[in-house]
């Protein structure tokens, strides 16, 4: 206690404790939770702990007066701050973009009627088991509040009314739009045969699926998006989100799920990770 006071006097300066300095150590605790929100499930986890190892070696190579130890840790530590932004690239790049997504804000910019999401989930379940009953696989990704234009230009522009029918046609097996993703924007099909990224991920669960797959877990970990597949080898149906799948999912179930994550533009639902 005596050194947690000492310390606490040092980080104040001799000046009294008032309520800014509880909503500084407030502010301080809820950033530090969501840092390990955001690598949760990641692997950046095994490097912060590889961090947190190397710096235990310094500390005690301090206290043993182990010079040429610490001098080395030292000259790592200069190279780690280079390094680190490289080798948590996705992670900054997924922190980054949730911080720049407006949340509650966002319904007031751009409202979202219950009409509308009524109809995207209706169309976008009716076009998945057409895509089912021809035998044929389907990545349907519905664009929330991160913007999806990056993908978009890598595919072909549609720019159609969003429907069942204009679904199904485009994931025919003889149809050149068929091999990428289709993105949803509203109830418009904004682009198709789009590419989407397949990140390196740590979960060993990821070896039993498809690229479509992959590719959605890819997409939904990050951006908010949602992500609708149809497996052409199975024929089941799974929604990504937040980087995580659930699958086998029946007409009733894909409509429950969907109506929850497009209605909930704030934050994905936390549902667990199932086999597809």
């Amino acid at each position: 206690m005596d050194r947690i006071q000492a310390l606490l006097q040092t980080l104040l300066q001799g000046r009294p404790f008032g309520w800014n300095n509880v909503v500084d150590i407030i502010l301080v605790a809820i950033f530090i939770y969501y840092v390990f929100v955001l690598i949760r499930g990641t692997r950046a986890v095994q490097l912060l702990l590889g961090v947190f190892v190397l710096v235990a070696i310094y500390a005690i190579a301090v206290l043993a007066h182990l010079t040429l130890t610490a001098l080395l840790l030292q000259y790592l530590a200069v190279a780690a701050v280079v390094a680190l932004p490289v080798v948590f690239q996705p992670e900054l790049r997924r922190a980054l973009g949730q911080l720049g997504r407006l949340g509650a804000l966002d319904r007031l910019l751009a409202p979202t009627s219950e009409a509308e999401v009524d109809l995207e989930v209706d169309e976008i379940v009716r076009g998945a088991l057409l895509v089912r009953q021809q035998g044929n696989g389907a990545l349907i990704v519905i664009e929330r509040s991160t913007g999806l234009q990056d993908y978009m230009e890598t595919g072909v522009p549609v720019n159609g009314r969003l429907t069942a029918e204009l679904l199904a046609s485009i994931f025919m097996a003889r149809s050149p739009l068929h091999d990428g993703a289709v993105i949803v924007h509203g109830t418009t099909v904004a682009a198709a045969a789009c590419l989407l990224p397949l990140d390196e991920t740590s979960d060993r669960t990821t070896h039993r699926y498809g690229m479509r797959h992959r590719a959605a877990l890819s997409i939904s970990g990050q951006t908010d998006a949602v992500v609708v597949v149809v497996s052409e080898e199975s024929g089941t149906i799974s929604v990504a989100s937040n980087g995580r799948i659930i699958g086998n999912l029946d007409e009733e179930r894909l409509r429950r799920v969907l109506s929850s994550l497009l209605r909930s533009r704030i934050q994905p639902l936390p549902f667990r990770q199932r086999s597809a």
